[in-house]
């Protein structure tokens, strides 16, 4: 391979099964070709996907790093890839082509986007189906937009598709200084719920609070679960980050038919049953991809308008280069408090 720089583009030589010389467009993405620790992820240069009919090729400016890529980089995931893989769901970038069949983007239109399980945004480029492309608002940086699908969609999911969550009730979202807790703290405001925010550090219990929650609570504080109860009351909903160590005390903290949304799990946990019979509550597990095509569009109508309407405004904890992915995998896991979205930068 030889690269070049011709316009933002990479392009190399290589010599097909014909012995004929090609040329190709590049690009540095960062892959996976077996599952283990952040090491296995490295970047390299790769042909840009090409596109026809209904995709659109995007030029990203900002990849979203979600706990679930750490998963499925260590292969514990349920859903695995073809190695070698292409991690991440989110992007937001600038579109760069179109298909013949796209109608409603042009070339240099700010967007974000949802990607496919084998079209993973950690790359310069991502090819996309029209369908799972959306303009990004101006006041949205591109960093924000890499925010924006995976965790409001989640927390329309656990909070409104499951809990059938309404104004009045009340809420405790375990959690809540990461990007989906930060998602769910909006998007129950936006609902006119009252809202108990947990994080793990001052600045976190900062953030909560700044982004919407009536009351916030140390989770690494001894006693924080009967301080809120004390303050509050017993929760009709609880959005659950960390089942694996939050899901035991929860059930000791519901209301009457209360529901729990579990949106994030590392293990396993000890439970007593009798504390949901008791309490007549549903546990419900949310798993974004097992949504209806009804449901996802709702999910999106909903972040659409909370962007029109303003209130939906992703937090970013920090960027990280494409060279820098381990690290940011490390990070997203053994942080002692999140504040926000750990986001990719080409």
């Amino acid at each position: 391979m030889f690269p070049l720089t011709v316009n933002r583009l990479s392009l190399a030589l290589y010599v097909d099964k014909r012995g004929m010389a090609q040329l190709l467009k590049m690009m540095k993405a960062v892959r996976v070709h077996k599952f283990g620790g952040p090491e296995v992820l490295k970047t390299e240069t790769i042909p840009i996907p090409s596109i026809k009919h209904n995709k659109v090729l995007i030029h990203v400016r900002a990849a979203g790093i979600n706990p679930a890529d750490t998963y499925i980089r260590s292969g514990g995931y349920g859903l695995l890839p073809e190695l070698p893989a292409i991690l991440g769901k989110d992007v937001a970038g600038e579109v760069e082509e179109v298909g013949e069949t796209v109608k409603n983007f042009k070339k240099g239109q700010r967007v974000f986007a949802e990607l496919q399980e084998r079209n993973g945004g950690y790359a310069e480029y991502v090819a996309c189906p029209e369908d799972n492309v959306f303009p990004l608002a101006h006041r949205l940086t591109f960093a924000q937009g890499a925010g924006l699908y995976i965790p409001y969609v989640t927390a329309y999911r656990g909070l409104v598709t499951k809990c059938k969550a309404k104004a009045g009730q009340l809420l405790l979202v375990h959690g809540a200084s990461g990007a989906v807790g930060v998602a769910a703290v909006q998007l129950a405001k936006s609902l006119g719920l009252t809202v108990v925010g947990t994080a793990g550090s001052s600045e976190g219990l900062e953030l909560v609070k700044k982004v919407g929650a009536d009351h916030v609570f140390n989770h690494r504080t001894d006693g924080y679960l009967e301080g809120a109860v004390k303050t509050v009351g017993k929760f009709d909903i609880i959005f659950e980050n960390l089942s694996n160590v939050n899901l035991g005390a929860d059930l000791t903290v519901m209301n009457k038919n209360a529901s729990i949304a579990i949106v994030g799990c590392r293990g396993t946990v000890e439970i007593n049953p009798r504390l949901i019979m008791q309490a007549e509550a549903t546990v419900h597990g949310v798993f974004l991809y097992n949504s209806t095509s009804e449901e996802r569009q709702a999910a999106i109508d909903n972040l659409l308008e909370g962007i029109a309407k303003g209130w939906v405004n992703p937090v970013v904890a920090k960027e990280y280069k494409f060279e820098e992915a381990p690290q940011a995998h490390h990070d997203i896991i053994h942080t002692k408090g999140a504040t926000g979205r750990l986001v990719l930068t080409p």
